[in-house]
């Protein structure tokens, strides 16, 4: 369960990371709302993971699931650009993710 719930709180992650950036310093209110219903999400999920899970892991863990979101979202939304290196770095990251997941 708390493989689970780390994997959806890093999900939440690149939520609010998205949201932040689409609320234009707070200016616009729905990505400001979904901010601050993710933030608080997702952090609780992070924490209670971390009962059952080392923090460091759960931390780089929670973090990849959140970069590597908002990186693809990026992508997929034309906001930055996909090249050949992002994508294999993106891919490494991926693996060391799953890496410290197999290994803890």
């Amino acid at each position: 369960m708390s493989w689970f719930l780390l994997v959806a709180s890093g999900m939440l992650e690149a939520v609010w990371a998205v949201a932040l950036s689409a609320s234009q310093g707070f200016k616009r209110w729905r990505p400001t709302v979904l901010f601050f219903v993710a933030l608080p999400l997702s952090l609780a999920g992070l924490a209670y993971a971390m009962l059952d899970l080392p923090t460091g892991t759960a931390y780089a863990v929670w973090v990849g699931i959140g970069a590597t979101l908002t990186v693809v979202w990026g992508f997929v939304t034309g906001q930055e650009r996909a090249t050949l290196a992002r994508a294999l770095l993106l891919l490494l990251l991926v693996g060391s993710v799953v890496g410290l997941k197999v290994v803890s």
